[in-house]
């Protein structure tokens, strides 16, 4: 059955994968019908197709820096301004002329020539909930500067939309998203799954991928289970479900049995398997990207890149003030530093993000492989431009609060100009210098650099049509 399958996906691969999962059972009782089963969204004219970076890219890797990078502490310092907006950090040239980064990413400094820095981020959600949903969809939340949980009626995020206009073939998932799921703190963020789109269309999520030699342990092969009798259990399974036709209007039996289709898929991949065996890299290698979750998920990245995810999402970390948990904990502090906040920035998180960013970076062009890779740093907004203790959070020094009117993202890759800066902030980095971006026009990035058309329009389960996304592409950074 499965080779039956494959066969018929490497003749046609136009075909959808919901079309072809629906084959082995209730998804097959109407829920995906004709109809529904979207083209390849590719471009529709001339016009799109010639829009600059358009298609550059075969995978998308965003490295989600969950909680709030401060601009001013990081891609964006202010080495002129008053103690009070500069904070405790000096800044340090970088290999791209007149260009400075925090004195704590030197590795990142070295590499900048490979980077696209853009300085004019904004939106208007100061809140981590809501403000995760509107950089992971692309869309505002209907509750905004808030906390809500997910909701099945949430646009769905990136890597769902992907899947739904067009889906891989090359590999068993066409999102994956590593040491996640993201909290924020206390309660999984929304907009990181499939949303409307149903539990079928969720990336595969994986949480501490160090904890064994694979990260995913279940792929294992045991040795009492042969491929024969792995299609027998697959058949077997399929009887038993697709005789219960009473069930055809079930969503949580249809999304369970699309996720059987899927597990069956990555089980029989042998491809698949070896993606995510981490201890197949050299010591040198796990080294270099730093021996902790975000580091090895970063490696673990690059290997799916390998392997031909089209996008996977790295959220640095999972937690965004895990800090609250454990503050000796590295592994789990999160960028949401309201209070103690150059303690956590120079002694947590920017030693290790500067060491596996820059190994990131590095290790894609060393393989070949930046050119058709479009990276992403970004994160749900930045900090403020003013150092004060806040009494409600836990710290006995100065922080920054939430800070959505201008934060900045960097980006390399798939086309994108090299050592260069778009936009700017501010004096004070507080507000954009010149007309900003949002994260929908980030969303457009994305899915024009993989070759789809951002204003493309789909349809849900109940014909329903949504356009991928509503807003422009980022020219400027080709330029």
């Amino acid at each position: 059955m499965l080779e039956f399958i494959d066969q018929t996906i490497s003749i046609n691969r136009s075909f959808d994968r919901r079309a072809w999962l629906r084959l082995g059972g209730l998804a097959g009782l109407g829920w995906a019908t004709p109809g529904l089963i979207p083209k390849q969204a590719l471009a529709d004219n001339v016009a799109v197709a010639l829009t600059p970076g358009f298609g550059k890219a075969k995978s998308v890797i965003i490295v989600f820096a969950s909680g709030g990078q401060s601009q001013i502490d990081t891609w964006d310092p202010k080495p002129n301004a008053p103690a009070e907006i500069r904070g405790a950090f000096d800044s340090i040239e970088t290999s791209i002329p007149g260009v400075r980064f925090c004195e704590h990413m030197p590795r990142i400094a070295k590499i900048s020539d490979k980077l696209c820095i853009v300085r004019n981020m904004s939106h208007e959600d100061l809140d981590h909930g809501s403000a995760f949903y509107l950089a992971n969809t692309g869309r505002y939340h209907r509750r905004r500067s808030g906390n809500p949980l997910p909701s099945p009626d949430d646009y769905p995020c990136f890597g769902s939309v992907l899947q739904r206009v067009r889906p891989s073939f090359d590999f068993a998932q066409t999102a994956v998203h590593l040491n996640g799921p993201a909290e924020v703190p206390n309660i999984v963020a929304p907009g990181q799954f499939g949303g409307f789109l149903g539990k079928a269309f969720d990336p595969l999520t994986l949480g501490d991928v160090t904890s064994g030699q694979v990260a995913i342990p279940a792929l294992l092969p045991h040795a009492d289970v042969s491929v024969a009798r792995l299609q027998a259990r697959q058949s077997l399974l399929q009887s038993v479900e697709t005789s219960a036709h009473q069930l055809a209007a079930n969503r949580v039996a249809l999304d369970k049995d699309v996720l059987y289709a899927q597990a069956f898929q990555m089980l029989a991949r042998k491809e698949t398997r070896a993606a995510f065996e981490l201890s197949d890299e050299p010591t040198a290698i796990r080294d270099r990207y730093g021996r902790n979750r975000s580091g090895q998920a970063c490696l673990l990245a690059r290997r799916l890149v390998q392997a031909g995810v089209p996008l996977i999402n790295v959220i640095w970390n999972h937690n965004n003030r895990g800090q609250d948990v454990d503050p000796t904990d590295s592994n789990i502090y999160g960028w949401d530093n309201h209070n103690d906040i150059f303690d956590g920035l120079q002694n947590h998180l920017l030693p290790r993000f500067d060491q596996s960013f820059s190994a990131l970076i590095e290790d894609l062009d060393e393989r070949g492989l930046l050119d058709e890779t479009l990276v992403i740093c970004m994160g749900e907004f930045g900090r403020a431009p003013i150092v004060a203790l806040e009494k409600n959070f836990a710290g006995s020094s100065p922080g920054r609060k939430h800070w959505s009117w201008v934060y900045s993202i960097a980006m390399a890759g798939a086309g994108v100009s090299a050592g260069s800066v778009v936009g700017a902030s501010d004096s004070r980095g507080a507000y954009p210098a010149v007309e900003p971006y949002g994260p929908w026009d980030l969303m457009a990035t994305v899915f024009s650099a993989l070759g789809v058309d951002p204003h493309h329009t789909y349809r849900d389960s109940v014909n329903r049509p949504f356009r991928v996304c509503e807003g422009k592409v980022m020219e400027a950074i080709y330029q």
